[in-house]
């Protein structure tokens, strides 16, 4: 049978398994919270560049644009978009930043349209160039081969036979003397590719490009529900010419579709410092502020409850700690008996005894 006077003992032990409990599951929240922000911590903040974006009515009043140049088939329709090609055969235009892109690291939001009546036979695509040269008329999607940097290429139309659908999306890095290989579609030249339905979609369809220097390109595309990027492809270790020219261009063949440019938004990327992840490390814990969760009130009922739980915990085991040594000093092994390792009855065994029947 278990004696009454264990109970406080037992609420102590609780409430001290309780406050123990929170303190590990909040510490265990706030580095799991910590770990995600280190994840996503390699760019810290972005600055756009007034210099290489554009949007609507992308010119002035002289019916220029201070920063971008346009040419051949294309054409300006202040209100809606820069159409690069109609929807006819043969077409071909760009559009082609004035100034380099100094930013060793950039991110680039392109919002892009490709539209036409044929659900079947349509063509050719548009491309996103960042080359050492620029506005240079050729026969790959309206820009020269023989390019020196990235092509990002949005292929509609299929050449030939392949395992995988179109229309896809395809990089290809070049030196500047690799011949485009219009049979195959640039097959066995890419460096990173994927199949995306981006033609005549219901949404909103954008293509975002990531790049940090010695580190990685990321492109990424929203063709499937707003706010929904789909990754296209990833490359380590990509090198891009230094101070590369941005630029768009589209064309069409036998078949043939409308190719627009909506809006273009580039920024420069600010990575976060080497010693910073660690230092953030360090400094998590449960009772540590951030920007993101200091404010809500999730975290101060949690606070608060952990504080009360260890006022709780402390609260019991001084009552506990008081009793016995009001009425168990002698009977829990302090007096004369247990002290020489002997139990005396007189003593240690009368004070039991009375605990026992008392409480």
């Amino acid at each position: 049978m278990i004696s009454p006077c264990r109970r406080p003992f037992n609420v102590a032990t609780l409430a001290f398994l309780l406050s123990f409990t929170s303190f590990f599951f909040g510490f265990v929240r706030a580095a799991a919270d910590d770990k995600t922000r280190l994840g996503n911590n390699t760019i810290d903040r972005t600055l756009q560049l007034r210099t290489h974006s554009i949007y609507a009515p992308y010119i002035d009043q002289d019916l220029q644009n201070r920063w971008w140049d346009f040419g051949a088939d294309s054409y300006v329709n202040t209100n809606k978009h820069i159409r690069l090609t109609r929807n006819r055969p043969s077409q071909m235009g760009w559009l082609w930043s004035r100034l380099a892109l100094t930013p060793s690291n950039f991110v680039i939001e392109v919002e892009f349209k490709v539209s036409g009546d044929s659900s079947h036979l349509f063509g050719d695509g548009l491309a996103m160039w960042l080359t050492k040269e620029r506005a240079e008329p050729g026969p790959v999607f309206g820009n020269r081969d023989e390019f020196t940097g990235l092509a990002i290429i949005l292929d509609t139309y299929a050449n030939e036979k392949h395992t995988y659908s179109f229309p896809r999306i395809v990089g290809i890095l070049g030196d500047g003397k690799m011949k485009y290989n219009f049979g195959g579609d640039g097959e066995g030249q890419e460096v990173g590719a994927c199949s995306a339905n981006f033609r005549r979609t219901n949404v909103a369809t954008k293509l975002k490009v990531t790049y940090v220097k010695d580190a990685f390109l990321d492109v990424k595309i929203q063709y499937k529900a707003w706010d929904d990027w789909t990754d296209c492809f990833h490359v380590e270790k990509l090198q891009l010419p230094p101070n590369p020219f941005l630029g768009f261009s589209a064309m069409t063949g036998d078949v043939s579709d409308a190719h627009d440019i909506i809006s273009v938004t580039s920024y420069s990327a600010i990575l976060s410092q080497p010693d910073a992840a660690p230092n953030k490390h360090k400094k998590a814990s449960v009772f540590s502020s951030s920007s993101e969760g200091s404010g809500t009130w999730l975290g101060f009922f949690f606070k608060l409850f952990l504080f009360a739980g260890v006022v709780a915990g402390g609260y019991y085991g001084w009552q506990e700690y008081q009793r016995r040594q009001r009425y168990g000093g002698f009977g829990g092994g302090s007096g004369m008996g247990s002290a020489y390792g002997m139990r005396s009855p007189g003593v240690g065994g009368g004070f039991g005894g009375y605990n026992g029947k008392r409480f």
